[in-house]
């Protein structure tokens, strides 16, 4: 709650009267923020309203449908998207990834459940290491300091994306999912597990770097503030 907390202040992340519709794929950083901004919800001094998207590309092996049920007995709104992303990826993907086309795909089919149901945030949730990973990969192949941002306004300017867990660390959203017993969805993308990923490579070597470097992620961090801050969409 901690590193959650102060980002969302930092960042200005949720605001009076906001609707958020939390990006919920089934693996364990989703359900650790899922169940952050439930409590937020009921016992922060600010007022706002939480739903949850889940957008089930039809993959074989990789079945989120049981989150269903679990929502339900939370108590939050749920919208459950179902969406061929694979068979489209390999009809339409050309030179792109397909983490990246899913990417595009999921983030579109959000967007629309956002409008339709009147939600002004997406909160999505990744973390400190995501963004390290991400930092690292721009730098190397791209020529390009640039990471995901904490909060901003996509292009349209009808949704502000928030990301409240960009101070907490991988391990941490590990730990509290298995000792809340969150109800894990197994390869949350199979297609990536199957498929080898320069983020795995770069995965890799932050956790070489961090042995020798206990200070590596807060040093990281700090580089990459100016970058998490801009407002622009992505």
């Amino acid at each position: 709650m901690r590193p959650v907390g102060r980002a969302i202040a930092d960042f200005d992340m949720i605001r009076e009267g906001d609707r958020i519709l939390l990006g919920l794929s089934g693996g364990k950083d989703s359900l650790t923020l899922l169940h952050i901004l439930d409590h937020l919800r009921r016992y922060a001094p600010v007022r706002f309203e939480l739903g949850a998207v889940t957008v089930d590309p039809q993959v074989e092996g990789f079945d989120p449908s049981g989150l269903i049920p679990y929502l339900r007995d939370l108590g939050i709104p749920y919208h459950y998207e179902r969406q061929p992303i694979m068979e489209q990826a390999r009809a339409h993907m050309d030179k792109d990834s397909f983490c990246s086309f899913c990417s595009r795909m999921k983030r579109g089919i959000m967007y629309r459940v956002c409008r339709e149901h009147g939600y002004n945030v997406l909160a999505l949730a990744q973390h400190l290491d995501d963004l390290a990973e991400s930092f690292l990969m721009s730098a190397f192949h791209n020529g390009l300091l640039r990471t995901m941002k904490a909060h901003y306004t996509n292009r349209e300017g009808d949704v502000r994306i928030i990301r409240p867990l960009v101070y907490a660390r991988e391990r941490q959203t590990a730990a509290f999912a298995e000792a809340a017993g969150l109800p894990v969805v197994p390869d949350s993308c199979p297609a990536c597990f199957q498929m080898p990923t320069r983020r795995q490579h770069f995965k890799e070597l932050l956790a070489r770097e961090e042995q020798d470097n206990e200070l590596l992620f807060h040093s990281l961090l700090s580089a990459m503030r100016p970058l998490m801050s801009r407002t622009t969409a992505e």
